[in-house]
């Protein structure tokens, strides 16, 4: 049998299980409803739904025709490259 070692990388499939107990359940329960509890954490999401939204402004402009993709050089700035 394999031995679990901190210090290595491991992978596992989308379709593998794994099971917890209660009392794991709810430390990891407890502990992501802590952290989303947080000032800092309603900020960060609050980023996260406007960037969905500017996402999808940008998606709309590329299929339009309106945005453009960059492709970046050596002297291409990357941020508010115009075309």
């Amino acid at each position: 049998m394999a031995q679990y070692d901190p210090n290595k990388k491991y992978t596992w499939g989308p379709e593998d299980k794994f099971e917890l107990n209660g009392k794991e359940f709810g430390l990891i329960l407890n502990t992501f409803r802590s952290i989303l509890g947080t000032e800092e954490a309603s900020k960060i999401l609050l980023v996260h739904q406007a960037n969905q939204s500017i996402e999808a402004v940008i998606a709309k402009g590329v299929e339009a025709g309106i945005v453009k993709e960059v492709v970046l050089d050596e002297n291409t700035t990357p941020a508010l490259t115009k075309v």
